[in-house]
C-alpha cells in the first residue's frame, strides 16, 4: 500500500460527484490512503466532509495557508479545535511562510511576512494543544528565507511537534538539517521526476528511507509521464516508483517504508 501524504480534495478541480471515482481509482493502483489538507477557511468543511464519506481511505489535516494571513479570523484556532472535536484531525496544515508571492494591497513584504510568521507560531501552538504534528509550505522567490524562518520557528517545538515540509525542493543540506535538528520529515512531489528537476531528485535519492514520505499536492504537479494532465491521488504511484527506481529498490520496499512513515507520522490507526 502506498499513502498520498498531500492532496487538496476539496479543490474545484474535483467534482462532488467524482468522489468515489477518485477514491477507486487510487485504491485500483494500490494507494490505500489518502491525507487531504485544507488550508482556508472556505475548505475545510469540505475536506472534512471527504474524511466522513470514506473513512478508511481518507483523512484529514487543516490550517491556514500564509497567503491567506491577512484574511485569518481571530478565533480562526478555536474553530479547528471544536472541528477536531467533531472530525479527528491526523496533523495541523498545511501551514507555513510564503515569499514568493507578493504582500496583498496596503502591505508592505515585511509586515505580511512577519504576520505569516506570527500565524504560524500560532499553528504550532495549536499543533501542541492538540497532540499534533504539522505540515509546512514554504517557497521563496530566490533565496531561502522563507525555509530558514519557518525552521527557526520549528526549532523551538522540538520533542512536541514534529514538521513535514512538504513539496521539498531544497538541498540535502536542508533536509539534513530537517532530520537532525527538528526530528522532521520531507515530502517529494511529482517536481522529484520532472526532468528540468535533477536537483529535486538526486535529494531524493540521498533521503535515508525512514524520512520520506511521498505525496501528490493533486490536483496540482502531476508526475512524468503525465504532466500537464490534472493530478490526482492515484498518480502518486508514478512518483513513488521513480523515486524507488533512484534508491534501487522496488516499488513493494519504498511503498512500506513510507506508509509506516506516514502512518507514524499522522498517528494513523
Amino acid at each position: 500500500m502506498i499513502i498520498d501524504s498531500h492532496c487538496h480534495l476539496a479543490s474545484r478541480q474535483f467534482r462532488n460527484s467524482e468522489r468515489s471515482a477518485i477514491v477507486d481509482a487510487a485504491r485500483a493502483v494500490g494507494v490505500g490512503h489518502m491525507i487531504t489538507l485544507g488550508a482556508s477557511l472556505e475548505d475545510w468543511e469540505d475536506n472534512v466532509s471527504w474524511a466522513q464519506e470514506f473513512p478508511d481511505a481518507v483523512s484529514v489535516c487543516l490550517g491556514i495557508h500564509p497567503d491567506d494571513v491577512h484574511k485569518a479570523p481571530t478565533d480562526w484556532a478555536r474553530t479547528l479545535g471544536q472541528i477536531h472535536a467533531q472530525t479527528p484531525l491526523v496533523a495541523i496544515g498545511e501551514t507555513g511562510l510564503d515569499y514568493f508571492h507578493p504582500a496583498p494591497e496596503g502591505w508592505t513584504s515585511e509586515l505580511f511576512h512577519a504576520a505569516q510568521q506570527k500565524l504560524l507560531e500560532e499553528h504550532f501552538d495549536l499543533a501542541e494543544k492538540l497532540g499534533l504534528n504539522i505540515v509546512l509550505h514554504t517557497r521563496d522567490r530566490k533565496g531561502s528565507g522563507s525555509f530558514e524562518d519557518a525552521f527557526a520557528i520549528a526549532r523551538q517545538y522540538v520533542g512536541r511537534v514534529r514538521p513535514v515540509f512538504h513539496c521539498f525542493i531544497g538541498n540535502i543540506e536542508q533536509a539534513q538539517r530537517v532530520f537532525d535538528e527538528l526530528d522532521g520529515m520531507v515530502s517529494f512531489s511529482g517536481v522529484a521526476t520532472f526532468k528540468n528537476a535533477r536537483d529535486v531528485a538526486e535529494v531524493a535519492r540521498l533521503c535515508p528511507l525512514e524520512r520520506l514520505l511521498v505525496e501528490t499536492d493533486s490536483p496540482y504537479l502531476s508526475p512524468e509521464p503525465l504532466r500537464g494532465r490534472m493530478n490526482q491521488p492515484a498518480h502518486v504511484v508514478h512518483t513513488a516508483e521513480f523515486i524507488a527506481k533512484l534508491k534501487g529498490i522496488s516499488l513493494d520496499e519504498f511503498a512500506e517504508h513510507t506508509t509506516q512513515n506516514a502512518k507514524v507520522f499522522f498517528k494513523l490507526k
